[in-house]
């Protein structure tokens, strides 16, 4: 009676199990969006992100860090007193003569006179431009609409001479400009829009963007733009220069930088938009400034990209339902053949008891 009831018990979890498997597999056939790994919540990442300093942010990392980003050239000081921050909030003391060597390097590339070469090289060429000299020296341009009006007004010249057309400078001057005019007629919602566009617009000429970003900015460009109206520059309404659902890639893109940059200072973003491949992983820097602030920066240049990323990502309840089916249906399976196989032995034990003589 007692083997009966345990039968039937697990044949009723091995059916839940296959419906809930079932259903599971359904809703991701269904629906294409649906994926294992979902954005995690401000104080998810919190936590993530914490528990992966506690375990990278040794002393033997940051010194490596430290050690990197002093040989490079030029030298992103954001970045290098970001790991500082980092060393000061762990108690972490760096190496003495890492120390000395930062001072010495801090005093050269500090000075008034290189300030000031810089910034002249920097407003004349941005892909010279460090992020301190560009927030100087040639943000006040191309994060207003100056220099979307210039973009436009380069393009359309171009187009009508037969020149070469700067594609990605002119759809992020359109974007911008779009933006700009919804920012008035809306009282400020699509501010966050105006900022993102104009900081991929300076990190483009800064030459820091990915090639994969770069390569899906052009592609978007090229094939939602109106290339005649951009010809006969005619201007007067940006918004119908573009065809709004092959640029709205870019667009989300530009959206999310704005939301780092009204949580973080513009140069800590900017240093941020270097890592953004895709929309996807500029959603996830952005959530991640949102949830961090002046902790981002730090985190990512220990943890690096991908640990980074990783931490602002959990299992979608959907991943959690699959798991737990198949948890379910490999448990009930188990329990069934094992109970095949025991009222099996036992049979063969049962034969043999009534037949002794067999049995030799």
């Amino acid at each position: 009676m007692i083997r009966r009831a345990a039968r039937a018990g697990l044949f009723v979890l091995l059916v839940l199990s296959l419906g809930l498997t079932g259903l599971a597999a359904l809703r991701i056939s269904r629906d294409p969006l649906i994926r294992p790994f979902v954005d995690a919540g401000a104080d998810q990442i919190a936590a993530a992100m914490e528990q992966a300093m506690a375990q990278e942010a040794t002393p033997e990392r940051l010194t490596l860090v430290m050690t990197r980003l002093l040989a490079e050239e030029p030298r992103n000081w954001l970045a290098i007193q970001a790991v500082e921050a980092v060393a000061e909030e762990r108690r972490i003391a760096l190496p003495e003569a890492l120390v000395v060597q930062r001072a010495a390097m801090w005093e050269a590339d500090s000075s008034y006179l290189v300030q000031a070469g810089q910034c002249a090289t920097c407003v004349w060429d941005a892909g010279t431009c460090t992020i301190s000299t560009a927030l100087i020296c040639n943000a006040p341009i191309q994060l207003t609409p100056i220099g979307d009006v210039v973009g436009l007004t380069k393009a359309g010249s171009a187009w009508a001479t037969g020149g070469d057309v700067d594609e990605i400078d002119l759809g992020l001057s359109i974007i911008g400009l779009g933006a700009t005019a919804a920012v008035l007629a809306s009282g400020g919602t699509s501010f966050t829009l105006k900022a993102g566009a104009g900081m991929v617009k300076l990190a483009r000429k800064m030459g820091i963007l990915s090639p994969r970003l770069v390569g899906m900015i052009g592609d978007v460009i090229r094939r939602g733009v109106d290339w005649q109206m951009v010809g006969r520059m005619d201007f007067s309404d940006p918004a119908k220069l573009i065809r709004a659902d092959v640029v709205a890639p870019l667009a989300s893109v530009a959206s999310d930088l704005g939301r780092m940059g009204a949580r973080l200072p513009m140069g800590e973003t900017l240093h941020l938009v270097r890592y953004v491949d895709d929309a996807a992983e500029a959603r996830r820097l952005a959530n991640a400034a949102e949830a961090l602030g002046p902790k981002t920066i730090g985190a990512v240049e220990v943890l690096g990209k991908s640990r980074f990323l990783r931490a602002t990502v959990r299992l979608s309840d959907v991943a959690v339902q699959v798991g737990v089916g198949l948890v379910g249906l490999l448990l009930s399976l188990g329990g069934v053949l094992g109970g095949l196989a025991q009222s099996a032995s036992l049979r063969v034990l049962r034969r043999l008891a009534r037949d002794p003589v067999a049995s030799r």
